[in-house]
């Protein structure tokens, strides 16, 4: 028996990384999960993928209503989609902007906007979505990433304030830097990859990234009912990058 048998969920941007180890981790604690992807043709079995645009809100709708259809309804919903950027405010058009808020931030809205008449009549309705440390501390090169991340950890809260009265639980979790194939096109991409990797690793006091399946660890919590009296928080895993400050 697993700690979601019998609910359902969807996992926008499901079909890698992050996305990909929650929607395989809530199928594993028992939900029916559908995944929500501009590419969702290579979807492992027993997921459900379903073609999803965030940033069209005809596709958005469509595909709610598709996945509520064939899982029964919906009792959880992961908001992961989502795109990088790199620069300083100088390094990003005004078309990137908003492409990255578009995507980041509004899609996010679009997809709970479509779930919510599903979330309002289920058992144990949970929104996840999936912050960043950027949120909450300054890192360099990341001024677009960051704006948008701070816009979707308050995003998070004021849904749980619209919505707790119903009895949906909105929450955040943060990664720090997650080892997920946008990292490794990162790393790719650097002159010296091995030396970049090892930046990375060391900027979390573990000494390490952030794995995708520990992220979807803690959103499977949050989303379960497990976690019934939270709501409106912000769950660091971070292998402590946010709250500590170890000496040299």
């Amino acid at each position: 028996m697993g700690g979601m048998d019998g609910l359902t969920a969807i996992v926008t941007g499901g079909a890698s990384g992050i996305g990909l180890a929650t929607a395989l981790h809530l199928s594993g604690l028992g939900a029916r999960v559908a995944v929500l992807d501009l590419h969702p043709d290579d979807v492992p079995a027993p997921l459900l993928g379903i073609r999803c645009d965030v940033t069209d809100r005809g596709s958005v709708t469509s595909a709610v209503d598709d996945a509520a259809a064939a899982l029964g309804g919906i009792d959880v919903l992961v908001n992961n989609a989502g795109v990088g950027a790199i620069g300083t405010v100088a390094d990003n058009d005004d078309a990137e902007w908003a492409r990255v808020f578009d995507v980041n931030v509004t899609g996010m809205a679009r997809v709970s906007a479509a779930a919510l008449g599903y979330l309002r009549s289920a058992r144990h309705p949970a929104i996840v979505n999936v912050c960043s440390i950027a949120a909450t501390a300054g890192l360099p090169q990341r001024a677009l990433y960051s704006a948008s991340k701070g816009a979707v950890l308050s995003l998070t809260k004021a849904m749980a304030a619209d919505h707790i009265r119903e009895g949906i639980r909105v929450n955040c979790v943060s990664p720090g830097t997650a080892d997920t194939p946008w990292i490794g096109r990162l790393l790719a991409q650097a002159a010296d990859p091995e030396a970049e990797r090892a930046a990375l690793n060391a900027r979390q006091p573990t000494g390490r990234m952030v794995s995708a399946d520990e992220v979807a660890q803690a959103i499977g919590y949050l989303a379960s009912p497990a976690a019934g009296s939270t709501t409106g928080i912000s769950l660091a895993v971070d292998g402590g990058m946010q709250e500590l400050r170890l000496r040299k």
